[in-house]
């Protein structure tokens, strides 16, 4: 038998299962463009890559573990009805957002603003970004750190296909990904281009001093900022981890860079683009583990990555959340 190595372009897995590759990575790859957004948003008000975005995700992930314990479902349970099933994910969703959401104000209150106060360079927030990743992460492995086990996630929905036209099938959990990061992503483009509070992000954005002298809380803002953020990240966390199975301490690394390269592809800063670069990523992951073997799934990624940015710099939109339209 020939090993992936012996035949790097393995073109017959690709055609042959094309429809669930496609469908698997643009479920995947909304979970990347939701954790994305946070990314876009911080970069496009403080041009500032928040590396601890990885760890307010990680956070939703555990509060999911919690808020299902409390109500009586473990990894051990039976799958509940669909009604109850759907009741218990959206009371996750909530409260995964909601912790989220909370883990990042505190890093934004505790690490960002003094400096910010002190009027410090960019190196000593960026150093501090690495810093409260790390703060968090091993606050969360604690528990963990005898056997870095990992929990696993108890079963809510089916795994039989719902839809099925032709080749194309698709899950209970792959369309509720779809789906509610769609929802949640175009809630989110209205929000800050419509509102007033997303006048105040956009004003914050493009000129900072001068937002200020027209009466905008600069504060406030960036704390919003990190609070929309954290919401995606939080929803993001209750629809991947219901996809691994499982969380444990570090589920945010890995998961975390993807997402930074998705906004990236997309143009950071762009919230459009942080939806189009999650997606086309997890594309590319799925159909290049089906041409070169799983194991070059994630090479595969970054180096598309870097192939289109020496063309494209910006990314594929390249328009910064400053510079976007009213």
């Amino acid at each position: 038998m020939q090993s992936n190595r012996e035949r790097p372009l393995n073109f017959d897995d690709l055609f042959r299962g094309f429809e669930e590759l496609t469908i698997t990575g643009l479920a995947q790859g909304s979970v990347y463009a939701l954790v994305a957004l946070g990314y876009t948003l911080v970069y496009g008000v403080l041009r500032l890559i928040n590396f601890a975005h990885s760890e307010v995700f990680m956070f939703g992930t555990f509060a999911a573990v919690w808020i299902w314990g409390v109500m009586g479902f473990d990894a051990d349970s039976s799958r509940p009805a669909v009604w109850l099933a759907l009741l218990l994910i959206l009371v996750a969703m909530v409260f995964a957002a909601l912790v989220s959401g909370g883990v990042a104000m505190l890093v934004e209150v505790s690490a960002y603003r003094p400096l910010r106060k002190r009027n410090a360079p960019p190196l000593a927030f960026l150093i501090t970004a690495i810093g409260a990743s790390f703060v968090l992460l091993e606050f969360m492995a604690l528990p963990f750190m005898s056997d870095r086990r990992q929990i696993g996630m108890p079963p809510m929905l089916p795994t039989a296909p719902i839809i099925s036209v032709g080749g194309w099938e698709v899950n209970p959990l792959q369309l509720m990904t779809i789906v509610v990061a769609l929802v949640m992503m175009f809630s989110l483009d209205w929000f800050v281009n419509k509102t007033k509070f997303g006048r105040g992000i956009r004003a914050v954005a493009q000129d900072a001093n001068t937002a200020a002298l027209m009466g905008v809380n600069k504060s406030r803002v960036i704390l919003l900022v990190f609070l929309l953020g954290g919401l995606m990240a939080g929803v993001a966390a209750v629809l991947a981890s219901m996809r691994t199975g499982y969380t444990r301490f570090n589920i945010g690394f890995f998961l975390g860079i993807k997402a930074f390269s998705a906004a990236v592809l997309g143009g950071i800063g762009n919230l459009r683009g942080a939806l189009l670069g999650g997606l086309l990523l997890g594309l590319i992951e799925n159909y290049g583990a089906a041409l070169f073997g799983t194991e070059w799934k994630d090479a595969i990624s970054f180096l598309v990555l870097v192939a289109l940015l020496m063309f494209r710099p910006t990314g594929l939109l390249g328009e910064s959340l400053g510079r976007a339209r009213a």
